[in-house]
C-alpha cells in the first residue's frame, strides 16, 4: 500500500476541507506517518475515515475530528503540551515544535508507539488518566472521549492553557475548549464527534440505600 499517497489524500479530503486551515498543523499532518500509530493488522486503515485500534481499548480519533480539535488549541512551536490517550496527536504536536509528553494507563499504547514518539523527541509516561502527570501546561489534548469535565485535567494548565477533548455521555458526543483563567475556566462548545469514551474515567454507580 502507498501510505504516502494515502496521507495525502488524507490530508485534502479529510482535514483541509474540514476548515482545518492551520499550516502548520496541516503540515505536521502530512509528515506524520499515522500507521506506525496503528495495530499491526489495522495499518491498512489508518487513513480511512474511521477509528483503528492503536492497543487494547485504544483507537486512533477521526482525521477530521482530531484536526478541527487541535486547530481549536491554536498550538505553536516552543509549548508544552500534555496529551492524553493519543499518541497520534502527540506526534502531530511534536512536529509543530512543542515539547509534548504523551500519557496513557496502558503500557501496550507505548510498547507499539514509543519508538515512533521517542523518533519525535515525545516523553511518555504510563500512569492513570485521572493523575495526569507534571504541570503548568500550555495545553492538554486526547483522543478518546471523557464522561464529564475532567477537573484534574484542567488544574494541570497554567492560567491561560487550553484543554480540548470530546465529552461525551451518550451517542453523540461534544468537542470543547477549556480555556483556564485567573479566576476561573471557561468552555466553548466546537462540534459533534462520537470517539470511544476512556472507561477508566466513568465513575462508579452510586447505589442509595
Amino acid at each position: 500500500m502507498d501510505f504516502a499517497a494515502a496521507r495525502k489524500v488524507m490530508l485534502d479530503s479529510q482535514i483541509r476541507v474540514n476548515d482545518v486551515t492551520d499550516r502548520d498543523l496541516q503540515a505536521a499532518f502530512g509528515a506524520v506517518e499515522r500507521e506506525r500509530f496503528c495495530a499491526p493488522d489495522r495499518a491498512f486503515s489508518a487513513y480511512a475515515d474511521v477509528q483503528p485500534e492503536v492497543a487494547g481499548e485504544r483507537r486512533l480519533m477521526l482525521p477530521r475530528d482530531l484536526g478541527k480539535l487541535m486547530q481549536a488549541l491554536d498550538a505553536r512551536a516552543g509549548e508544552k503540551a500534555l496529551v492524553l490517550a493519543g499518541p497520534y496527536a502527540a506526534a502531530v504536536l511534536a512536529r509543530m515544535g512543542l515539547m509534548v509528553t504523551a500519557q496513557d494507563s496502558d503500557a501496550a499504547v507505548f510498547e507499539l508507539t514509543g519508538e515512533t514518539l521517542a523518533e519525535d523527541g515525545v516523553a511518555t509516561v504510563v500512569a492513570p488518566l485521572n493523575q495526569p502527570q507534571g504541570e503548568s501546561y500550555d495545553l492538554i489534548v486526547s483522543e478518546a472521549a471523557v464522561p464529564a469535565r475532567p477537573e484534574a485535567w484542567l488544574a494541570a494548565l497554567r492560567p491561560g492553557g487550553r484543554l480540548a477533548v470530546v465529552e461525551r455521555s451518550g451517542p453523540i458526543g461534544k468537542a470543547v475548549l477549556y480555556v483556564r483563567g485567573r479566576e476561573g475556566v471557561s468552555r466553548r462548545e466546537l462540534f459533534d464527534a462520537s470517539p470511544a469514551v476512556l472507561t477508566e474515567l466513568i465513575p462508579e454507580p452510586a447505589f442509595a440505600l
